[in-house]
């Protein structure tokens, strides 16, 4: 009985050994992703036509600007005529159209764009978008895309570069912001300004057809992102401050649109975009107030992004910090801001640093400007929308405050505190 338990254990061993040797071996990642040649870009962009055109294999890979050129040629757009109207808010009649679609042929040559994702929606500032860089002759173009999917990142992850064939899509402008899309018609007559809102504008592309035309080339890389550096001084001398209503000035803003930037000496004043106008913010509870001194307080369901007020460390310069309310942030207190209604944003000058990512110019109503001049509801409309800030996100927000050596902490907006300061009881 003894020998034969050894012979079983010298079976179970040698099967075992068979097994082991039957394992396949680990994956490399050259294995798994194609690798983001040109020339295999091209065999791709080849079968594609080959597929939806019978056998023609003729495409144009544009750069991201060309192809915003290219099929934005007009300012009007597909739309925009009385029996297909753009939302009323798109335009004063003076020629530009902050709202505007252009739909691409669905058949024909095939239309190729790529680019590599440079955002993150993790933290929430990014829902259903996605922002592609493409880099020409070493300067930044970029694309923001309009994609129905709610966790857009799970699968294009920020360093993905992507290839996206256009046929059938749209590009637009929404709120003057270019982007690939589709059309979309807005009929909420239960929408804040509805009637400034029903007609045609940029929809979010269908998740089916996001499976269907985009590409995923090679593995993410962040790495491979490029950032522009400079202060606010340095990026007004390359972009418009504020941009005159004309469409050579409006290409100029459509243009930096979607660029990632790291920009350096700048502070939180503790103050808040109202409408145009600057006002302090306050401590006040976050689900009450629009002007607590966080984030993104509350719009009371309208759901505009939140912006906070940053100028360059002389105070020269100045645009917004744009967040949702909906972001995971929203509650954390401003740099230097504190809980305390006496000293609410009294601290936060003194924290300065670097803020990155992407830099956007949006107006979403013409009618309240005048040709040839522009109303106070432009001046601050250029915004830099982080992607996160240390611990939730990406890490885009880097503050130090030098007199105490002290770098900045995300704090939260404590409820129960603010309640004892108020009512002097915690349970209330």
């Amino acid at each position: 009985m003894k020998a034969n338990k050894y012979i079983l254990y010298f079976v179970l061993s040698t099967f075992g050994l068979f097994l082991a040797s039957c394992e396949p071996s680990g994956l490399n990642k050259e294995d798994v992703f194609i690798t983001a040649s040109d020339s295999t870009i091209e065999q791709i962009i080849m079968a594609e036509c080959a597929q939806y055109n019978q056998g023609d294999s003729s495409y144009t890979l544009y750069t991201l600007n060309d192809f915003m050129h290219t099929f934005m040629d007009t300012e009007k757009g597909d739309f925009g005529d009385q029996e297909n109207p753009y939302r009323s808010r798109s335009t004063n009649g003076n020629g530009i159209y902050l709202y505007a679609v252009d739909t691409l042929p669905s058949d024909g040559d095939g239309i190729y764009i790529r680019g590599r994702v440079t955002t993150d929606d993790y933290a929430g500032n990014f829902y259903k978008t996605i922002i592609i860089q493409q880099i020409v002759d070493g300067k930044q173009q970029n694309l923001r895309i309009s994609v129905d999917l709610g966790s857009a990142s799970g699968m294009f992850p920020m360093g993905q570069e992507i290839l996206i064939r256009c046929n059938g899509l749209a590009v637009g402008r929404y709120g003057n912001q270019p982007q690939l899309c589709v059309p979309a018609y807005n009929n909420n007559i239960f929408a804040m300004n509805a009637s400034q809102k029903v007609g045609w504008a940029p929809g979010r592309i269908p998740a089916a057809k996001v499976r269907n035309c985009f590409y995923r080339i090679g593995h993410p890389d962040p790495s491979a992102l490029k950032y522009d550096t400079l202060t606010l001084q340095q990026l007004f001398s390359e972009v418009p401050e504020i941009p005159q209503q004309t469409v050579e000035d409006m290409w100029k803003v459509r243009e930096a649109d979607g660029r990632l930037v790291v920009l350096k000496e700048v502070k939180f004043t503790g103050q808040a975009n109202n409408d145009g106008n600057l006002v302090d913010c306050e401590y006040a509870h976050p689900d009450s107030s629009t002007i607590a001194n966080v984030f993104a307080s509350t719009t009371k369901n309208i759901g505009f992004p939140q912006g906070r007020i940053l100028k360059s460390n002389d105070d020269s310069k100045s645009l917004c910090c744009s967040n949702s309310e909906y972001c995971k942030f929203a509650n954390f207190l401003l740099p230097g801001a504190q809980q305390d209604a006496d000293n609410a944003i009294s601290g936060c000058p003194n924290y300065r640093g670097t803020i990155t990512g992407i830099l956007s110019w949006y107006c979403d109503n013409a009618t309240g400007t005048k040709s040839g001049t522009m109303s106070k509801l432009w001046q601050y409309n250029w915004s830099v929308t982080p992607r996160g800030i240390p611990g939730i996100g990406i890490a885009d927000i880097n503050m130090y405050y030098a007199k105490k050596k002290r770098y900045w902490e995300p704090e939260e907006f404590n409820p129960k505190k603010y309640n004892e300061s108020k009512y002097g009881n915690s349970n209330e």
